[in-house]
């Protein structure tokens, strides 16, 4: 096999530790065992070993393509226990953790990740666990809630509900989350739990496959100094049952700096050490950077990274000289940081161990593992993502009650404006057309928040599925019919009751029917053109700007504020194009095909004319196939949004 063959083996597609693999394969035989093993917090981690890593990406450069160095020449090993990634800003600390994680993009990247000596497996993100700088746990849901949203989909079927629900209670009461267990996480409405438990939160979402590795990229962000401080002692308590922990960090304090078994620091993508992390100042030293008393290790580092000449060791050697001008020969003579370490004693050290490690794995017969399918069906994966979007509309009154209340407050002013009209030939028609474009310009404008479904979700999509708890699709239906049917359709059916008996349309049901269901059918065209959008565009503002823009662009052509007929014939064609067009047609028809209009004084030369003239001279064929020929129309047009709603869905990409 090639090398280039090789890298594309190891370095693409999911992974998974052996450790795992061992976990995961006897979930299925768990409940042979007896209760105490089954609630064993022990877990068997595996070594993380990594080769040559180095990884480029696409930038331009005065309008030039060109490859911008990520990460070059990495190499290291992380056994169990506490890993730390330490760098400035900038310095490919995430990038680096992406990588040994199975979650960068494997183009522009090269070089070896090995699981305990071996290939690392096709799907190992599926079971190895990554818990994200943001949160990514649902704010409306308790913190049990969500832990038994993550059990529910990433366990395998064979592991009964009890003992779903025994994995649950065993992490929250791992985590201390046991107070807080029943509070919801908490939104921008809602006050939930505090920052602390809303990391661990997110931690014991990964936690509940048991994983033997746990990936965590920057977990100290956004906390204050003792908050920090705990989930990192939390974190070390994990490692110390046998998990390996590897973290990104940037700036830690001491208190959590002693945690580290393992530091790798990085200086814009290049190794400066790699080794023990109580040894990094011994080193440091011995290449003429010494850290001064009560300073604290991690910003010493940085300050020798960023070249900051206070971090100079100067006190006088034995000659009485000042060693500050020596060190500083070093940097001007062009010898950087990652140049001392290649020639340091760490660096051979580990040279050899990542030598004995290869060639073990050039001896055994590269084999993949086979891909893992989803722990749980399509019709569970759908039950349960469906339920939690249900949860987060009722918990969510801001977005649903108020959507209905004022769908009710604005249908009962249309009805107050437009009441009981009359059968005018003047006043009546045009009452009549101008209250039906209000009311469809009102179901369409009215549902623009249908932009955000899958804006305001994406970074938890995009973990999850990353993650394996769903497929693609189940989170898609789940999403479209539990916003469609309580937030859209619902409050439609409320405004078409009370808007059609107060103007006083028709009073057939067939004709009440019909104009119910047109409405319906304009509000969820509306919605999935705006779903559309959104799955493509992740900036609600500009999402916004552009359903907008195609909104107005279908009014125009909706037949109401211009007669299409007198249109050229090169722009005519628009007209199929508009939700406003189709859903005014049905609505005329069903109102129109049956009823006559008188003028003020009916004479010889001024009689009375039925509704179909006013049909004909728009050109609105008012047979009973023109009317489900529009509504045909309609469905149609949605399902080719939701279509392209699904293919966008299906292209955001899962990796960094």
């Amino acid at each position: 096999m090639s090398d280039g063959e090789r890298d594309n083996l190891t370095l693409s597609g999911d992974s998974r530790s052996y450790g795992s693999v061992a976990e995961s394969q006897q979930n299925g035989r768990n409940h042979h065992r007896p209760l105490s093993h089954q609630r064993s917090l022990s877990v068997r981690g595996s070594t993380i070993s990594f080769h040559n890593i180095n990884y480029a990406v696409p930038v331009k450069v005065d309008g030039q393509r060109q490859q911008k160095e990520i990460l070059t020449n990495i190499s290291g090993v992380f056994p169990n226990g506490m890993n730390a990634i330490l760098g400035p800003t900038g310095s490919g600390k995430t990038s680096l953790l992406d990588v040994l994680a199975a979650r960068k993009d494997p183009k522009g990247l090269t070089g070896y990740v090995l699981i305990d000596g071996a290939t690392r497996p096709n799907d190992f993100r599926l079971v190895s666990g990554y818990v994200v700088q943001d949160d990514v746990v649902m704010g409306t849901l308790t913190v049990r809630e969500n832990f038994a949203f993550s059990a529910s989909l990433r366990l395998s079927k064979r592991v009964t509900k009890e003992e779903r629900a025994q994995r649950v209670d065993d992490i929250v009461a791992e985590l201390g989350l046991t107070k807080c267990a029943d509070t919801k996480v908490g939104t921008e409405f809602i006050r939930g739990v505090s920052g602390g438990e809303r990391k661990r939160t997110n931690i014991g979402m990964e936690l509940i496959t048991k994983p033997g590795v746990l990936f965590l990229d920057e977990p100290t962000t956004g906390l204050d100094a003792s908050t920090a401080n705990s989930v990192m002692i939390l974190l070390s308590r994990l490692s110390r049952r046998g998990r390996t922990v590897i973290f990104s960090i940037h700036q830690p304090r001491y208190s959590i700096y002693r945690l580290f078994d393992k530091l790798h620091l990085l200086d814009t993508g290049e190794t400066v050490f790699h080794g023990p992390a109580k040894e990094a100042l011994e080193y440091f030293k011995s290449i003429g950077y010494e850290c001064e008393s009560h300073n604290n290790p991690p910003d010493f580092f940085l300050d020798v990274i960023n070249g900051d000449s206070a971090a100079l060791n100067t006190d006088p050697d034995q000659n009485g000289q000042d060693d500050t001008e020596n060190n500083a020969l070093v940097r001007e003579d062009g010898t950087s940081l990652a140049d001392m370490f290649r020639e340091s004693t760490y660096q051979r050290n580990l040279d050899e161990e990542l030598g004995t490690i290869w060639q073990n794995f050039k001896g055994t017969e590269e084999v993949l593992a086979k891909r893992l399918q989803y722990q749980t069906s399509f019709m569970t994966q759908l039950a349960v993502v469906s339920k939690r979007s249900v949860l987060n509309v009722i918990r969510n009154p801001a977005a649903s009650t108020i959507q209905l209340f004022t769908m009710v407050i604005f249908g009962l002013i249309v009805g107050g404006i437009y009441f009981q009209l009359d059968n005018s030939s003047s006043a009546g028609i045009q009452n009549r057309v101008g209250a039906f474009f209000f009311l469809i310009m009102n179901m369409i404008f009215g549902n623009l928040g249908a932009v955000e479904v899958f804006i305001r979700e994406r970074v938890i999509f995009r973990h999850e599925s990353a993650s394996g708890f769903y497929r693609v699709s189940c989170y898609f239906f789940a999403k479209v019919f539990c916003d469609l049917i309580p937030m859209r359709v619902l409050p439609t059916l409320v405004f078409s009751s009370i808007t059609y008996w107060m103007i006083g349309f028709a009073p057939e049901a067939e004709n009440f029917f019909i104009f119910v269901l047109d409405l319906v059918m304009t509000t969820f065209t509306a919605c999935c053109l705006a779903f559309c959008i959104g799955a493509r565009i992740n900036i609600v503002g500009i999402a916004t700007l552009l359903i907008s823009m195609a909104y107005v662009f279908m009014m125009v052509f909706g037949g109401f504020l211009v007669n299409i007929s007198s249109l050229p014939s090169w722009l005519q064609w628009l007209q199929y194009t508009s939700i406003f067009r189709y859903s005014l047609n049905t609505l005329l028809i069903n109102e129109f095909t049956e009823m006559t209009f008188c003028p003020a004084n009916v004479t010889l030369t001024n009689p009375c004319f039925p509704g179909t003239v006013y049909l004909m001279e728009q050109g609105i064929d008012y047979s009973s196939w023109g009317l489900w020929q529009n509504q045909m129309a309609l469905f149609i047009m949605s399902m080719g949004f939701l279509v392209l709603a699904y293919i966008q869905m299906r292209t955001i990409p899962k990796f960094k």
